[in-house]
């Protein structure tokens, strides 16, 4: 019996998260070892700046959901305390200074709140979708400015942040037009605080650009899901199986005894709508260790490399990280 052709069916919805639009952008090769390869290869060891964004992130969030009267700067430090992340520090020493540090971050940003200006949302989840992405995201923290919402997002990277960086991020964009479309409340206003340094970058952006952004995201979903169908046709005709997955265990960053044995089993066409985008950044790469491309192009780190030196501390001395590609969003 013929089977009857599908030609005319709409294209099924892209569904993504802005993290997985910038991976996309940043290098396919990570993009694949993100978020098609099964079992992911064996990412490298945690970074210390990580767990530093990540204490930050959480110890504000759990202020925002303490009862009104304790929500003080005191709280805010005890909260980082009580979930210091100890992952990726050179030993408990090195640990400690960093959750001090940390904990002057967040209680001296907690000094610039007003603790009754209930935000609207605190790790808040939101979503749309066009007729080509249906995408999602969490905000840090969605604030109610007169009649119009506003996304905050924190920052804990050693680099003071720029109006360039509100203005052409893609995440807060989408954040903003997903927020306005769920809550039916104009959302033009995007900022960025960067909590070592205290300082605010923020942009207002208008129907335009915001459509801009959004058709930008939708040109790169097409692009990423025609790789993905490429890579799941050959997966599901049955060329993922009996793969070597050597490279998902074990290894030393330094070296990748079996490098290349999932690459060697994906097609030449499949594999070469991931290439890699080899540069310095590679170096801060969870899959270093199975890209010989990457390794080739940058430093190897230590896991705590990221972590600001006193050369690198603002001018108010409070210390800061490194930026971190997923701590936010």
């Amino acid at each position: 019996m013929e089977q009857l052709g599908l030609e005319g069916m709409p294209r099924r919805l892209y569904s993504c998260t802005p993290s997985r639009l910038n991976t996309w952008l940043d290098c396919r090769r990570r993009y694949r070892f993100s978020y098609l390869d099964r079992p992911a290869p064996q990412k490298g060891p945690p970074w210390a700046h990580n767990s530093v964004g990540a204490s930050v992130h959480n110890a504000l969030a759990a202020w925002w959901r303490e009862p009104y009267e304790r929500r003080t700067p005191r709280m805010a430090a005890i909260l980082l305390t009580n979930g210091w992340i100890r992952e990726g520090f050179r030993d408990e020493e090195q640990s400690a200074l960093w959750r001090d540090r940390a904990r002057e971050m967040v209680s001296g940003y907690a000094e610039t709140l007003d603790p009754a200006d209930e935000p609207v949302g605190v790790e808040r989840t939101v979503a749309t979708r066009t007729s080509v992405i249906a995408v999602s995201g969490r905000i840090d923290r969605l604030d109610r400015r007169g009649d119009e919402l506003v996304v905050v997002d924190y920052k804990t990277g050693r680099r003071p942040l720029t109006e360039d960086d509100v203005r052409s991020s893609l995440a807060l964009a989408i954040y903003a037009i997903a927020a306005s479309r769920m809550m039916r409340r104009r959302c033009h206003r995007v900022e960025l605080h960067h909590l070592p340094t205290g300082s605010v970058a923020e942009w207002e952006h208008g129907d335009e650009s915001l459509g801009r952004h959004l058709r930008r995201a939708e040109e790169i979903a097409l692009e990423a899901s025609d790789a993905d169908e490429a890579y799941r046709a050959w997966a599901s005709s049955g060329g993922g199986t009996g793969r070597s997955r050597g490279s998902s265990r074990g290894g030393s960053a330094n070296t990748a005894p079996s490098e290349g044995a999932v690459a060697a089993a994906i097609p030449a066409d499949v594999e070469a709508r991931f290439p890699p985008s080899p540069g310095p950044i590679c170096s801060w790469c969870d899959f270093r260790r199975h890209c010989p491309e990457g390794r080739a192009a940058s430093a190897d780190r230590l896991p705590w490399d990221g972590l600001a030196t006193a050369g690198d501390q603002n001018q108010t001395g409070a210390a800061s990280t490194a930026g971190s590609t997923d701590v936010s969003a």
